[in-house]
Formats: structure tokens, C-alpha cells, sequence
């Protein structure tokens, strides 16, 4: 299910986000449209990272999260700021990891196999547009290395979304 070049989770993992953010930026050279953008990125990480069951982007619509592109299973449609781990990335304005998703308050079950959780906030000129949700069927999942490589992704690929097409 997963390519090879799939980050393993070592300390190796650090120099595997620098190839990674090399690869998404590769991809988004020359396209500035969100949903293909977004959609190439969703892929690229879940197919790249071990151990995931989700991985996708939820945009601020309305001051609502809203589904946006990914990979997995079904997901909810809309999340309130402040509910669930996405809501709080976007109330707190800073990314949330979360070892064991159960102990979180207001959770938020889309896929009862996940056990933790990483969300990155999409902030561009001080407004949140949305942010980077990954989930995994595996506990504790998710360091601070994984943390500040996919703050390092979320700021690849806004650099690659003009200021319309948000």
C-alpha cells in the first residue's frame, strides 16, 4: 500500500520530510489551483507516510471547516471552530498532536480505527484557511519531528496558492 520512499518513523524521519517537502514542491511548480493543489498534496503524504489511515485538508468556509480534498475513508463534512482536534488547530491558530485520540476532549470519531491524530493549520497573511488533517489506525503515532516536517509541507504548498484561489 505504501511506495518505498515512505518515511520511516527513525530519526531518519527529519531528512524523509526535507525529500518530501522537495517532492510537493516539485508538484506544485506551475499550478495554483486550491483542489488540485490540494488533492496532489493529500496524496503525496498519504502514499508517503507510514502508518496512516487518513490524510487530507479541511477549508475554512463560512467560519466552518468544510471537507476538503484526501485520501481515506469517508469523512465528516463540517467541523465547528474549537470542536475536535481540526477545530482547535484553527481556534488555537497552532498545530494540535494528539498520542491517543480517546483522551482528547470532543474528539471527533470520523473513522473509529484512528488512535492519534496531527493537525497543521493553513495560516496565510494572518488569516487560517483551513488546515492539514492526518489520522492513524496506530497510537502515539505522531512526534514533533512529524509535526515540524508537516508545518514545513503546509508552508510549501501555501507558497503555491495564489492569494484568488483560496
Amino acid at each position: 500500500m505504501r511506495h518505498d520512499s515512505a518515511i520511516a518513523a527513525s530519526p531518519a524521519g527529519t531528512a524523509g520530510y526535507d525529500e518530501l517537502a522537495s517532492q510537493l514542491d516539485g508538484l506544485l511548480t506551475g499550478e495554483t489551483d486550491l483542489v488540485a493543489n490540494l488533492a496532489n498534496a493529500a496524496a503525496l503524504i498519504y502514499h508517503s507516510l507510514p502508518q496512516l489511515n487518513w490524510a487530507g485538508f479541511y477549508l475554512m468556509r463560512g467560519g466552518t471547516l468544510v471537507l476538503g480534498p484526501f485520501q481515506g475513508k469517508p469523512a465528516c463534512v463540517r467541523i465547528e471552530v474549537g470542536k475536535g482536534v481540526c477545530g482547535t488547530a484553527v481556534a488555537r491558530r497552532e498545530s494540535v498532536l494528539v498520542p491517543d485520540v480517546h483522551a482528547f476532549p470532543g474528539h471527533i470519531a470520523c473513522d473509529s480505527a484512528s488512535e492519534s491524530e496531527l493537525v497543521v493549520p493553513l495560516i496565510r497573511n494572518g488569516e487560517v484557511l483551513g488546515v492539514l488533517d492526518l489520522d492513524s489506525p496506530v497510537l502515539a503515532r505522531f512526534d514533533a519531528r512529524d509535526q515540524a516536517g508537516c508545518e514545513t509541507l503546509v508552508a510549501v504548498l501555501l507558497r503555491h496558492l495564489s492569494d484568488a484561489a483560496v
